[in-house]
């Protein structure tokens, strides 16, 4: 399984990145050593969205916090950048992709990142990650 991460980016040509404490959903808390992970750089953030492709060299649950009944789990990841992106993806080329149940790539970034527009580490089907080495 590959993974995505929509984040803060400050420089998206970095060589490293490193993320604390980010939020994961659809999967997202299974991000291991060695996965292929693919990098967003938030718009909400004053991002462009795809910017780089990877792999982890590290990933650390952060612990849950006791008083609180219900938390999103939360990793703490490195990424070694493997390729810089050579074409535009971001939020406004995938936002007219709500047909939720048509299987497209795009229709599944769209809902993992933008149907509730947090920063988070998400989980990708293999079609997604395919789709998304078309960028670089």
């Amino acid at each position: 399984m590959a993974f995505a991460i929509k984040a803060e980016v400050t420089d998206p040509q970095a060589e490293t990145f490193t993320f604390a404490a980010q939020k994961t959903m659809y999967g997202g808390k299974h991000i291991a050593e060695g996965d292929t992970i693919f990098v967003f750089a938030s718009e909400n953030e004053g991002g462009q969205g795809l910017v780089a492709r990877g792999v982890v060299t590290s990933s650390e649950a952060v612990p849950r916090k006791l008083d609180l009944d219900r938390q999103t789990p939360r990793v703490s990841i490195s990424i070694r950048r493997t390729a810089l992106v050579a074409r535009r993806l971001g939020r406004d080329d995938l936002k007219r992709f709500k047909d939720w149940k048509d299987g497209r790539p795009e229709t599944e970034l769209n809902f993992k990142f933008y149907r509730q527009a947090t920063n988070k580490i998400v989980g990708v089907s293999d079609e997604t990650a395919a789709f998304l080495d078309g960028f670089f």
